[in-house]
Order: C-alpha cells, then structure tokens, then sequence
C-alpha cells in the first residue's frame, strides 16, 4: 500500500538561504530512491519561511528505506537547528476510493 504524507516546518528567520540550500540537496537524494514516487519540497507563495514537502512512497519498505538513510539523518539533525518547531510536523495521508 503507498504511504503518502505530508511534512511541514517553518524556518527561522535568517536560515532561509541555508535551507533552501538542504533541502535542494536532500531532493536530490529522495528522487533518487527507489521506492520513492513523489518527493515535492514547496515554500508557501506569501511566506517562503513556510515549507511543505508532499511525499509518497511505494509502500512501507519504501518508506522505512528512506527514513534510514543516512543523509536524512544529517538532514533533519541540522534542520533542527533552523525551525521554529521541534522537528517537521507529519500529516500521513489516504487517498479517496
């Protein structure tokens, strides 16, 4: 069953330019998995601080492979420096039958 799910953060004021820059980085990575269908980073148009990243994945396996990837790991260590929040808030999602 595909895992579809929608992360979000706020970037602190001043860390835009870097996060940008990881995030660039880190699709780079995501689109590469295999398992990987869908991996979208976007910034809300009135608010480019405000990330959205739509991600979906071929299913569970997918999913676990792209969590422990060691690139993620460095990845969300360092966001956590430059978010408003505790870590990318995690909306998981169900496509309409």
């Amino acid at each position: 069953m595909i895992k579809t799910l929608y992360a979000e953060f706020t970037v602190k004021p001043g860390s835009e330019s870097r996060v940008a820059e990881m995030m660039r980085e880190l699709t780079e990575h995501v689109r590469r998995e295999p398992g990987n269908q869908l991996f979208l980073p976007c910034t809300r148009e009135r608010n480019p601080r405000e990330y959205f990243v739509f991600e979906v994945y071929e299913g569970d396996a997918a999913f676990q492979e792209h969590i422990s990837a060691a690139y993620g790991a460095r990845f969300n260590a360092e966001l956590a420096e430059h978010i408003e929040e505790d870590g990318s808030v995690l909306t998981w999602l169900q496509p309409v039958e």
